[in-house]
């Protein structure tokens, strides 16, 4: 088949030049290009007439969690609630009946922005629901959740439990727990009292998966397990889609670890390391959490946050246990994935990827997010080179809370992405789906403009930190194929690669930048079939 008459934008190293003015004629056989000759295409074959549109590689996205995407657009969302009456009404309305000691589950709620009660939701006020239900809800960041009285009778029974931090834990005036709790604690609780089924993962995915295609995504790298409480479960769920050929994308599935221990069962259970597996779906890292989140003051930074000078967040391991848990993985062929927000996590992330210089290398270990940095932080970085993903659309909302979290002197090295490119240090963006924005082009506007969608605030935020349009396609398509250890197959407008490509509307290097945030995709092509038309 041949896709005839389209330009092609790709701002980076093709095995040719692409011409703005040119049209161009790409041979797909099979799922790969096969060849790219100049328009119009005078051979035999199919044509498809492109009509002049723009083609460029398919998006990868290389940090979201599909799963918990899927369950909001199957289970109960409480994204759009922006009340306590209306919270409690939907919660009714989503369950036919209310039940004593069933499970109820929502997600996506931000009570900070409920206006009709004076404080944030504890397990108390879940009583006006239902006294003896387990209830669990999920805060929109997914980085805190509340609980009901019943649901905490099992959690104190969890021994395991006890090892997750104290601050965590958030308690009552009485020093009991409220119901609230945080970061790893949030996850303990998902892993184990939040498990699913296969068939209700696959339904939920089912959900999610029109989404990714929409947005020209033909690829994700997805941290799932706590969602559904299992690896093995997760892997069948995803590849029994692909067998069904319900999986318009290829995936790599993360591993959340809470221990070394955790690393240790896959380990020994299992034979497959990271970039193994199927056609489609292939093992990813071992995702390791190494501090909380900014908003709650749990990232662990190496000066206090300015809005509260009492608090400097909290590492959850040691520097032992980090550098034995990415000492063990990388001697097993396993990439890690560290989820370091505040400077005092990714200098811990940096040190042990310094002891294991030459596995960093090889493995391409991540860090993710790594938010706050500072000069030192950023020449280390350079001396090792581990890949950092950033999600840039959270500047749309958080450029404005930076100084209550950053001391003054460090907020120009905060979402430092023009610094870490400068440094040859490689660079992704993504979505952290569902908690960023799922459309690429508005992660592209953030991290071009670095303000919100209206403009704000002018010349944007820390503007020496701004990255080119080119830099930011690199970071969607090229970059994140490293990752997959698949760049000479995946990333690229090129014969022999894996025919990922998008339909845009529009040229990115002919409009107004400030447009940006609204090309559209007109169709997506994943492994040469198109699954998207617009």
């Amino acid at each position: 088949m041949i896709l005839d008459n389209v330009r092609i934008f790709q701002p980076y190293q093709p095995y040719q030049t692409f011409q703005k003015d040119q049209t161009y004629a790409v041979k797909i056989n099979g799922y790969k290009i096969e060849a790219i000759y100049n328009s119009p295409y005078e051979g035999d074959g199919e044509v498809i007439d492109g009509m002049g549109r723009v083609l460029s590689p398919g998006f990868i996205d290389s940090h979201m969690h599909l799963l918990r995407y899927g369950l909001l657009k199957k289970e109960l969302d409480l994204t759009e609630v922006t009340s306590w009456k209306e919270m409690k009404a939907l919660v009714k309305s989503h369950y036919d009946e209310l039940q004593q000691y069933h499970w109820v589950f929502g997600k996506g709620f931000n009570d900070s922005k409920f206006e009709d009660i004076d404080c944030l939701l504890t397990a108390q006020n879940l009583n006006e629901i239902q006294v003896n239900a387990f209830m669990y809800f999920m805060h929109q960041d997914g980085h805190e959740c509340v609980i009901s009285e019943r649901a905490m009778e099992l959690l104190k029974k969890e021994e395991d439990f006890k090892k997750e931090p104290e601050e965590f834990k958030e308690k009552d005036e009485y020093g009991n727990w409220n119901g609230r709790f945080k970061d790893t604690a949030v996850h303990y609780i998902k892993h184990h009292f939040w498990g699913r089924s296969s068939e209700d993962a696959k339904e939920a995915l089912k959900k999610a998966l029109p989404k990714m295609s929409e947005h020209g995504i033909t690829s994700v790298h997805t941290d799932d397990i706590n969602f559904i409480g299992c690896y093995d479960s997760l892997w069948q769920a995803y590849t029994q889609l692909e067998d069904e050929e319900d999986l318009p994308i290829d995936v790599q599935l993360h591993h959340y670890i809470f221990n070394i221990n955790d690393m240790k069962s896959y380990c020994q259970e299992s034979e497959r390391r990271t970039g193994e597996g199927t056609s489609r779906v292939k093992v990813g890292a071992f995702k390791i959490f190494l501090d909380g989140t900014q908003r709650l003051y749990t990232a662990a930074m190496r000066n206090p946050y300015p809005a509260d000078p009492e608090k400097d967040g909290y590492l959850i391991y040691t520097q032992e246990q980090l550098e034995d848990m990415v000492a063990y993985a990388s001697k097993n062929d396993m990439q890690v994935a560290m989820h370091a927000i505040g400077d005092r996590a990714v200098e811990q992330a940096i040190t042990a990827l310094e002891e294991s210089r030459e596995d960093t290398k090889r493995l391409r270990h991540r860090i993710i997010h790594a938010q706050t940095l500072a000069p030192d932080l950023i020449d280390r970085l350079r001396r090792i080179k581990p890949y950092i993903e950033t999600q840039p659309s959270f500047l749309l909302d958080e450029w404005s809370k930076k100084e209550d979290w950053t001391p003054k002197s460090l907020l120009p090295f905060c979402d430092a992405y023009k610094s870490l490119l400068h440094e040859q240090i490689p660079l992704t963006l993504s979505s952290d789906l569902p908690i960023g924005s799922l459309n690429p082009f508005t992660s592209i506007f953030s991290a071009v403009h670095r303000t919100d969608l209206d403009g704000n605030p002018e010349g944007g935020w820390m503007p020496q930190e701004k990255i080119s349009v080119k830099d930011a396609f690199i970071g969607f398509t090229k970059t994140p194929a490293e990752l997959e250890y698949r760049e000479e197959e995946k990333g690229k407008i090129e014969p022999g690669y894996q025919a990922d490509f998008v339909i845009l509307d529009r040229h990115p290097e002919e409009i107004d930048l400030r447009e940006l945030n609204q090309v559209k995709v007109l169709e997506t092509w994943h492994r040469g079939k198109c699954v998207y038309r617009r």
